[in-house]
């Protein structure tokens, strides 16, 4: 098993703008490490908020070691609690999704109200305690209609996001969506192949004729720089500006998170294979139709697209060193009639082709990679700059929260 000291060799061993070496796809070890370090320590993207959308309303997710439940509390409050009940540890909610006053736990009827608090529990004698069994708690907060996770005991400061969020994604009126659709897929590769493929549109035109209708692959615009440096940028972003839709690039000191507005191709107005409007009514208060889309990533597990007529949500979720669970999730305005207001086909089928073309290309890079004949490529920086970005994040995510290695009694002696 590999230890911490070893981790920090292998991270010194990478050379910049190069891909990881071999163990970061493949090993388990580094897989633990990426989860406990990273996963257990991030805020997470887990649902939409009109995912609940009633009191009662919850969903399930398994994230690693832990199964969680987030649940909409008879207050409005969204909260999340881990699922396990505090009698004898059995999961409270099996279903990935579904709707209860109360939370139940099947095995012996442990009563829990929707914000955690234990109602019922059958003959625990004179002693026992209600309110010290209550459900252990997951933090969670709401930004712009998503809601995020963090398990670890305590949060990194989320506010800094948060208001980028509010400033960019406010006019989309998330509280205002509905869900359309969801669909969840499995690619069997490493869950930073997943995010590197999704940082970069260097693959684009080779892979995504249905996507490349529509969005603009210009590195200028979807890199790691300011997208103020493509005269197509620069123009939607004055555009967008003047008429209050915040839509300069802005981006968390390290490179964590993103935000910034980019235009269509030509006239094109949303993923769609025409170019057209996939819904009829706007969201929010969109001033008008070609407002491009407001992109927003925060690591490790979500990218999203914000449109005049409707939102796109990405979650990335691993599942073991080689297996990666995608769920992208499409909201409209909660008044919007399918069959009426949008046709589900229509709105969906971009993105259904692109996120099966992404599989395939990542399940081969993932294969590729396993060959002991592998060895480290060189990105492009022009390119793959996101995906510098990303990488440089990653490393130095995980170093920092590495053990430092022991110092030499002898160098301490000298003190």
């Amino acid at each position: 098993m590999l230890d911490d000291s070893e981790l920090q060799t292998l991270l010194a061993a990478r050379k910049p703008a190069t891909s990881l070496p071999r163990p970061f796809y493949m090993d388990a070890d580094v897989f633990a490490a990426d989860m406990e370090k990273i996963w257990y320590h991030d805020w997470l993207f887990a649902i939409a908020a009109a995912e609940v959308p009633k009191t009662g309303s919850y969903v399930t997710l398994q994230i690693g070691a832990y199964s969680i439940i987030i649940v909409r509390g008879a207050d409005g409050q969204i909260r999340s609690f881990h699922n396990a009940c505090r009698h004898r540890g059995s999961r409270i909610c099996a279903a990935e999704k579904g709707s209860s006053p109360k939370l139940v736990c099947p095995y012996h009827q442990w009563t829990y109200e929707l914000d955690g608090r234990l109602l019922y529990a059958r003959d625990m004698g004179a002693d026992f305690k209600p309110q010290d069994h209550g459900l252990r708690g997951v933090h969670c907060t709401q930004a712009a209609g998503m809601v995020f996770v963090c398990l670890a005991e305590e949060a990194p400061d989320f506010a800094p996001v948060a208001t980028q969020m509010a400033r960019y994604i406010t006019p989309h009126d998330p509280s205002q969506l509905k869900v359309a659709h969801q669909s969840t897929i499995t690619e069997n590769a490493n869950w930073k192949l997943v995010l590197e493929n999704n940082r970069e549109c260097y693959h684009c035109s080779g892979s995504h004729p249905s996507l490349c209708r529509t969005f603009n692959d210009d590195p200028d615009l979807v890199g790691a720089d300011d997208s103020i440096s493509s005269p197509a940028g620069l123009a939607h972003v004055e555009r967008c500006e003047a008429a209050g839709l915040p839509a300069r690039y802005v981006a968390d000191p390290d490179d964590q998170w993103r935000l910034v507005r980019i235009p269509f191709l030509g006239s094109a107005v949303s993923y769609t294979m025409d170019g057209k409007a996939a819904v009829a009514r706007r969201v929010g208060d969109m001033p008008f139709d070609n407002a491009g889309s407001c992109l927003f990533f925060h690591y490790p597990n979500t990218w999203n697209h914000f449109l005049s007529d409707h939102v796109l949500l990405f979650r990335v979720i691993p599942v073991s060193v080689n297996e990666t669970q995608v769920t992208t999730t499409w909201l409209v305005h909660k008044d919007a009639v399918e069959g009426v207001d949008y046709d589900l086909d229509r709105l969906t089928e971009v993105w259904i082709h692109t996120n099966d073309e992404d599989r395939q290309i990542v399940e081969e890079n993932q294969k590729g990679i396993a060959s002991p004949a592998y060895l480290p490529g060189p990105y492009s920086q022009r390119q793959e700059s996101g995906v510098i970005q990303f990488i440089d994040w990653y490393a130095t995510t995980l170093e920092k929260r590495l053990t430092p290695p022991a110092r030499p009694a002898a160098e301490m002696a000298a003190e």
